[in-house]
């Protein structure tokens, strides 16, 4: 029974992924760094992980945590900040529904990373390692697909005034394929993540340990890389608009609730098991980005620069920009 638990919540997780991408997209388009949205959304998820595993914990033993467990944690830790950031800049780059597309890479990567690390093994003589292979190349060719082809918006009432509609979309198309650069990136690096994490977890069963330690790591070293990186001071500062509402929804969603759901199912079912379930992505993206594209605004208002702005997803394959009506 609780295998079919896990499915249903896994199915459910995959869903609210689509909407942090639409969110985080929103928040990036007005302006908010990349580095700084990794660094406020651990830093937040901590307060969250912290008092769960001290409730969870309070009367169950932990297994011992040695250093060789630790450094794994570390490693796992630096590929999440690296998954985290080329995710946001992939994003930015390009559209919420390319992250989908990007994504559904994940099940072709961690299935050549399982046979190689032996999570599974390459058996042509069985129906199932054949449908696993043929999947691999299809997801792969179809991410290709999308990357290095993408046709016009189906609305170019929002460009500028003076701007040539064929330099405007020679921008775009650029943009397009460094941001699926970025979200391929972050592919790879997210399947060798399901595979390390699953070889900790069978040596350190504590789920909610694992993410808060990786929680406080990442923190701390996309901290530094923002201090570096990001010289304005006032891109720290946030204030009650799509920006802290990016954050929240990636510290409880994405860090805490997402993190523990897919470390548990690594540890019961095995990485590619995980990994499987991207492909629902590009599923609910598509039936947001078909819902958006009729010319539907988000559900909500924000009154920004004392303009009356809305959000508008207005471009083919899910392809987001935004539009400003002022009154």
């Amino acid at each position: 029974m609780w295998k079919e638990g896990l499915t249903v919540v896994m199915v459910i997780v995959e869903c609210l992924d689509v909407g942090l991408n639409t969110i985080s997209k929103a928040a990036m388009t007005r302006g908010m760094n990349e580095f700084v949205f990794v660094t406020y959304s651990n830093s937040l998820a901590f307060f969250f992980l912290l008092p769960a595993s001290f409730i969870f914990y309070r009367k169950r033993s932990l297994p011992p945590l040695t250093w060789s467990i630790l450094g794994g944690l570390f490693v796992t830790s630096m590929i999440s900040c690296s998954v985290q950031t080329l995710k946001a800049l992939g994003i930015s780059y390009s559209s919420p529904t390319m992250a989908s597309v990007a994504y559904d890479l994940i099940p072709a990567f961690t299935f050549l990373l399982a046979i190689i690390s032996r999570f599974e093994k390459l058996d042509l003589r069985l129906q199932s390692c054949r449908a696993r292979c043929i999947g691999t190349i299809a997801s792969i060719t179809g991410a290709l697909t999308v990357t290095l082809y993408k046709g016009l918006p189906n609305s170019v009432a929002s460009l500028p005034k003076g701007v040539e509609v064929g330099q405007h979309f020679s921008t775009i198309q650029s943009n397009w394929l460094l941001g699926g650069f970025f979200l391929a990136s972050g592919s790879f690096l997210l399947a060798l993540k399901f595979n390390l994490q699953t070889r900790i977890l069978r040596e350190y069963p504590a789920e909610l340990i694992v993410a808060l330690i990786q929680c406080i790591f990442v923190a701390i070293v996309s901290a530094i890389i923002s201090l570096i990186a990001e010289k304005d001071p006032n891109a720290w500062k946030l204030s009650l608009n799509m920006e802290l509402i990016a954050i929240g929804y990636s510290a409880l969603f994405a860090i805490t609730i997402r993190a523990n759901v897919t470390l548990w199912a690594c540890r019961e079912r095995g990485p590619v098991y995980v990994a499987m379930f991207k492909p629902l992505d590009i599923f609910h993206c598509g039936c947001h980005g078909g819902y958006f594209s009729w010319g539907y605004s988000l559900p909500w208002k924000c009154d920004w620069s004392g303009n009356n702005s809305s959000w508008v997803l207005c471009c083919d394959m899910g392809a987001s920009s935004s539009r400003e009506k002022t009154g």
